[in-house]
């Protein structure tokens, strides 16, 4: 008579059994679906490893956009080249025309033959997105046309490695030639950082005084999100509400671009969801979500697009600056991007 099995050695052997199974079982993970708060036709968006150029995440980055006031970031690129050079100081007073008074908001509402000095330029451009500074600014490092000051942006867009950007102004107020690329806004926004460190805290700023009085601005996500520290947000209707975020915390630093969401909440929603997704574990699979546009479902195609890259039927710039809505005026594998000069 064969003696009894122990009771332990019945449970280890049940245990075994079910390992066996769970081992022989495929069970598929849920699948990632990402919501994106923009139509298609508008939506654009990387996330940059700023220390090595990765790209860890991008859908239509080299589709040609408006860059609204993202402009405004070249446009203080070529006024911090000429602090460099000694041709300005932050002292020097910037001589405000005629045509940089009549820019639409937003703006600082200088009269014509005002000045202001360099270094509350770049605060105007940086917090509040002033449209007659910005102007201001470009007449004045273009020998006095902005046209150009906007060929000058162009050609530093150019040495930069920004294939797909063309500029026409200085402030980012719609202009039908006036396009760039999400890959091109984190390429300005790294040199921005690489090239010049001294003033890179101006980006973090989200008020500054002026003759007397508290201008604030409207980059909600400077104190947001744990890390974020700039640096600029830009909306025409044509565009969207854009954005390129620097995030530098805990040893990771990103750079995030995300361009034609449908409202500046969602925009930061959207980036601070990019971020989390970049910082976790999951990155590591290089897997690409599935992606579910605003009013569609995840399968919906995108629209044809034109030989330039934008949208067949997009409404495109000219728009008056009423159209600027008074929220956002008051308050893997992928190739390396190349480096910043």
């Amino acid at each position: 008579m064969s003696r009894p099995i122990p009771l332990l050695q019945t449970l280890i052997a049940v245990l075994a059994l079910l390992a066996l199974v769970a081992g022989c079982t495929t069970v598929a993970p849920p699948e990632s679906v990402l919501t994106v708060p923009a139509q298609p036709q508008k939506y654009a968006a990387i996330v940059v490893d700023a220390p090595t150029g990765k790209t860890l995440f991008e859908v239509n980055s080299r589709a040609q956009r408006y860059p609204a006031s993202l402009t405004k970031m070249m446009t203080l690129y070529m006024l911090f080249e000429a602090m460099e050079s000694g041709r300005v100081t932050k002292e020097t007073q910037i001589p405000v025309s005629a045509h940089a008074a009549s820019q639409p908001p937003t703006k600082l509402r200088f009269r014509r033959g005002e000045t202001i000095d360099v270094d509350s330029a770049i605060r105007a451009m940086v917090v509040k997105s002033a449209n007659d500074v910005a102007v201001a600014v470009g007449e004045y490092l273009g020998g006095g046309s902005e046209d150009q000051f906007a060929a000058m942006m162009t050609a530093k867009a150019r040495s930069l490695g920004m294939t797909g950007t063309s500029f026409r102004n200085a402030c980012g107020l719609p202009d039908d030639a006036q396009v760039t690329t999400a890959r091109d806004m984190a390429v300005l926004g790294m040199a921005l950082e690489h090239r010049f460190p001294q003033h890179f805290h101006y980006f973090s700023e989200s008020d500054f005084m002026f003759r007397g009085r508290l201008v604030r601005g409207h980059n909600d996500m400077l104190g947001r999100v744990h890390g974020v520290d700039g640096i600029k947000t830009g909306y025409i209707r044509a565009s969207g509400y854009n954005i390129v975020t620097s995030y530098n915390a805990d040893g990771r630093h990103l750079i995030v671009v995300v361009m034609g969401a449908d409202s500046a909440r969602q925009r930061n929603d959207h980036v601070e969801q990019l971020i989390q997704r970049s910082l976790g574990p999951t990155i590591a699979d290089a897997s690409q979500p599935k992606l579910m546009y605003s009013g569609q479902q995840p399968a919906s195609p995108p629209p044809d697009m034109t030989a330039t890259g934008l949208p067949a039927d997009s409404s495109l710039p000219g728009l008056p600056a009423s159209d600027l809505p008074s929220p956002d005026l008051a308050s893997s594998n992928s190739p390396l991007l190349p480096p910043a000069q």
